[in-house]
């Protein structure tokens, strides 16, 4: 499902006024990234930028032409892991994110055995 201009247009405007939304946003992109769903986290890492470093400035944090970045975060994009995680680096940073992994033992024994 097309998302609409105006669904777009709030999420942007609600990443940039409230840092948790922005911080939530930066996390569950990541999260979706290390759970495979790199297609989602591409959008939500899209808005991310959008509303809190602008392409620009985040090309000249990650070395990666502004083009580029716009096509690896775009519909269908397709990051090399190396520059994914450059990008969730730069983004963290600039916004003042410690973004980190953990593992949960017991919900992958509970996978396991389903």
């Amino acid at each position: 499902m097309a998302l609409t201009r105006n669904f777009k247009e709030t999420v942007l405007r609600h990443a940039q006024e409230n840092p948790a939304f922005l911080a939530a946003l930066l996390e569950e992109a990541a999260q979706n990234v290390v759970d495979g769903d790199v297609e989602t986290a591409l959008g939500q890492l899209r808005d991310v930028v959008n509303a809190a470093v602008g392409f620009d400035s985040l090309s000249r944090h990650t070395g990666i032409p502004k083009t580029s970045l716009m096509r690896m975060l775009g519909d269908p994009g397709d990051p090399r892991a190396a520059n994914l995680a450059s990008i969730i680096a730069a983004v963290s940073k600039k916004v003042g994110l410690r973004i980190s992994v953990s593992a949960d033992p017991e919900k992958a024994l509970e996978s396991a055995k389903s």
